[in-house]
């Protein structure tokens, strides 16, 4: 015992919870190793786009996608947030042949999402797919793949999306950081966008 009368050793809290970040960190920081040509032609997708980018999810995914159209949008490329169940059930006129989708799954293999694309490619639709599993339906039908594979998941339980959200998440950042800095957005667009 210390002199306050705490324990040397770290509470389990605070040893799970440096798990946790460690895991996410390193799951972020193979993800810069994997970007390639799914992220290239993504950027040049959504630089071509004379619509807007419509981010689709569901779940934790959805929550996710909705952080992403926000980032998107502050910086320069107009986007906006479609539930994929909603989309399912009435909100996919929403959605027009000169936008672009990003669709989030971690499986790939969302029914939901699969619903909705051949629609959006039927319309002409262009669609980027952010799963962690390249082989998926979603990725197949996908334009672009921005793989956001993880070898596991924070949870001690290895089931609660943590690292694959997080995964996602600096995608999305990547992806919008990276068009900011394409379109030449300068402190004043950002100030009228944000």
């Amino acid at each position: 015992m210390s002199q306050t009368g705490a324990s040397d050793k770290p509470p389990r809290s605070i040893e799970m919870a440096r798990r946790v970040l460690q895991i996410e960190a390193q799951a972020v920081s193979a993800l810069g190793e994997r970007l390639g040509d799914g992220f290239l032609r993504a950027v040049e997708l959504i630089l071509a786009c004379r619509g807007r980018v419509i981010v689709c999810g569901l779940g934790k995914s959805g929550h996710i996608g909705r952080k992403i159209a926000a980032t998107l949008s502050s910086t320069g490329t107009p986007a906006y947030f479609v539930h994929a169940a909603e989309a399912v059930h009435g909100d996919l006129g929403m959605i027009t042949r000169n936008d672009i989708l990003i669709a989030i799954s971690n499986s790939g293999e969302n029914n939901e999402l699969l619903t909705i694309v051949p629609l959006v490619k039927r319309q002409g639709g262009s669609l980027i797919a952010v799963t962690g599993n390249p082989t998926s339906t979603l990725a197949q039908e996908a334009d672009a793949h921005l793989d956001a594979g993880v070898k596991e998941e924070a949870c001690p339980l290895n089931l609660a999306p943590t690292t694959s959200t997080t995964v996602a998440l600096a995608i999305g950042d990547a992806l919008a950081m990276a068009l900011m800095n394409a379109k030449g957005v300068t402190e004043e667009d950002f100030a009228l966008n944000h």
